[in-house]
Order: C-alpha cells, then structure tokens, then sequence
C-alpha cells in the first residue's frame, strides 16, 4: 500500500499571524480534495484556544503538489474552524470567501509583491557574510554579483519550488536593502491570490532551513538609512479594466477610509511609512503616477492607456492576505 505524506498548513492566533504546520500520513495518494481528510490540533498552543477546551478543527480548503518532499506528497492549505463546525475567530479566509461571494460580479483581480528579508542569526545575511554593516543601500536594487547579492541559492530554490507547485508565481526581484528580495504572485482571484501567497511563503521558510537561514517579514527589519519591507498590492476589477475614469470612485473612497486600512496594513507600520525610503507618511493619502512616494501609484503604463489597475504601496510585508484583500474589497464596493 502506497503511503504519502501531507503537510497540513494554516494561520495561528497571533497578532500577526504566524504559520504552522504538520504532518500527516495518507493510505493513497489525493486526487480531489474531497480526499483530503478534516484533521485537528491543539489549539491552546497556538492561541487559538483556551487549555481547558483546547481542540481546533483543520478544514482543507486547496492542495498543492510538496516539491520539497517530492512524489505523491501534498501541502494541505486548511480553514480553522471550532469543533461544532462554527468558523474560528481567526479564520480571515472565510470571511474573504463570503465577500468574494457577494461582490464576484465586480471581477476584483489582485497581485501582491512580497518583499522579504533574509536573516542569519539576529542580523540580515548580508550583514552576516560581509561580517559588519554593508554599504550604503543604492548598488543592491537588482544587482548582479556577490558584493551585492546574499541568498541567491535559496532564492532560485524558492522559484524553482513555487513553479513546481504551479502556484501563481509571476517573479522576482532583488530589493533596495542588501539581503532583502522580493516575489510577486499574481494576478488572479482574491482567495487564490492569498492562498498561494501562504504557500509561497511556507516554501521560502521551509527551505531556508536547509540553509540556515530565517525568513523576516519584519516592515522595518533593521533601524536607520534602510528600506523597509512592504507587500504592495495591486488590483483592479472590471470597471477599471475598461476605463481610468472608474479609478476616480475608487481612490475617493480608499482616502475616506485611509485610517482603517492603516489599522490593518501590519504590524510595525509607522516605522516603515515615515515619508522616507519610497513611501508616504501613514498619517497621510497621496497619489499619483509613477510615484512610489505616494500611498496609491497609477503605473505609467496604465495612465498612458487609460485603464488597468493600481497599486496600494501601504501594504506591510507582515499583512495577513485575506485581512487586506477583505478590506479592499469592502471599501470599493461598499
């Protein structure tokens, strides 16, 4: 009897929530998900739960091939629900679900770029092998060599990883602070997005094991003259496809609701949108083409012709997708 490993993946209880994960043995391997079986765990130990009621429900909701274990094995991408089947508190996805649900006729699409800063130890790998602080952030962005870029091994691991699982993986860039690196998933529908967003990022934690090597989501990893790290997020949905003249409603509406984005754009916020490094004051709403100053930027590309999407440059790279995504979906549509 062929027996295959599954790697049961969800979100814990913490304020920015943190990926757990674990491992359970199947008879045969899963063609559907329906063969995917409901699992548990103890959720006292994830703030999820109290210890004296300390059971949480794993409901498989998507399945991804496990390029890191390879064969028939499979990575379980799950909603926490409480035992009487009632949807967790911590549950964001299945709030996105409904929402997508009711305002699927809006055709939303989103990409999300998520920046990342790759650690050794307490200090960021390039201060790790350069064995001190390195030089002054500006030759880093995009760069080829090593004086320049710290991780590319792992790097190429991870795309290779994210393309095997046939997530929505559309590419990568290294950033402004030396260690840290971006990856784009997208474009493509909400829950989609977000899910292969957690996949993605469980595949980098996880194969920056076999480096050594921990995978920072920090907005502002290290103090002082550096960039921090966001998620930018961009979207778009029908309207906006056709006509620019649709974005008018819709940046209306996010500067009217700027606050309550703010509130829910990660942890560590205010120290990554200062008004310095590519970014606007938190404080503050600005917009405007090809300026990555600003809270919203209009591509140039799409200004030229006069429709497409935006980008949200408020985003942390600590955000829960489903939290973000809920809230602009919300905001456009109501």
């Amino acid at each position: 009897m062929v027996k295959i490993k599954a790697e049961y993946i969800w979100l814990d209880g913490n304020k920015t929530p943190q990926l757990r994960s674990k491992t359970k043995i199947l008879d045969k391997p899963v063609e559907r998900l329906a063969d995917v079986p409901v699992w548990g765990f103890d959720g006292s130990s994830t703030n999820q739960a109290e210890g004296h009621s300390s059971d949480c429900v794993l409901r498989p909701v998507r399945f991804y091939k496990d390029p890191v274990r390879g064969g028939d094995s499979i990575l379980v991408l799950n909603e926490v629900e409480l035992p009487n089947g009632k949807m967790h508190s911590s549950n964001n996805r299945a709030f996105l679900r409904e929402l997508v649900e009711k305002y699927g006729d809006k055709g939303f699409k989103f990409g999300i770029e998520q920046e990342y800063t790759l650690f050794k130890g307490e200090v960021p790998l390039a201060w790790a092998e350069l064995g001190g602080e390195p030089k002054p952030q500006g030759p880093y962005y995009c760069g080829v060599g090593a004086d320049k870029i710290f991780g590319r091994k792992l790097v190429e691991k991870h795309i290779d990883a994210c393309l095997e699982t046939d997530l929505l993986f559309d590419g990568v860039n290294w950033e402004v602070m030396p260690g840290q690196s971006e990856y784009q998933i997208g474009p493509g529908d909400p829950l989609k997005v977000a899910d292969d967003l957690i996949i993605a990022r469980y595949l980098m934690a996880r194969i920056g094991e076999d480096y050594g090597i921990t995978v920072s989501l920090a907005a502002k990893p290290m103090k002082g003259d550096w960039n921090g790290a966001g998620a930018h997020t961009n979207f778009s949905t029908k309207e906006m496809m056709k006509s620019s003249k649709a974005f008018e409603e819709v940046l209306e509406k996010l500067k009217e609701h700027h606050k309550e984005h703010i509130a829910v754009y990660g942890d560590g916020i205010e120290l990554r949108l200062t008004g310095k490094h590519e970014t606007c004051p938190y404080t503050e709403f600005r917009c405007g083409v090809s300026d990555r100053g600003a809270s919203i930027r209009i591509p140039w590309k799409v200004d030229l012709e006069g429709k497409g999407y935006l980008e949200d440059r408020r985003p942390c790279a600590n955000i829960e997708p489903y939290v973000v995504l809920s809230k602009l979906i919300k905001t456009i549509s109501e």
